[in-house]
């Protein structure tokens, strides 16, 4: 599974940070980065992080 982020349309709002710290995070100049491709056991929570994305601007892809 990869996480993919539309950059052009995410704003670094950090929902997703929030609830996967350990696959996303903002670097020094709040902008978001993904800093590890998850694992299966993930899933639920970034699902979760999808769906709370207020410009839906992650996707996950098998």
């Amino acid at each position: 599974m990869r996480v993919v982020v539309d950059f052009d349309v995410c704003e670094s709002n950090a929902i997703c940070v929030g609830l996967v710290p350990s696959v996303f995070e903002l670097d020094d100049n709040e902008y978001l980065s993904v800093v590890e491709e998850p694992d299966e056991s993930l899933l639920p929570d970034l699902e979760k992080a999808v769906r709370a994305c207020p410009k839906q601007a992650i996707k996950l892809v098998q």
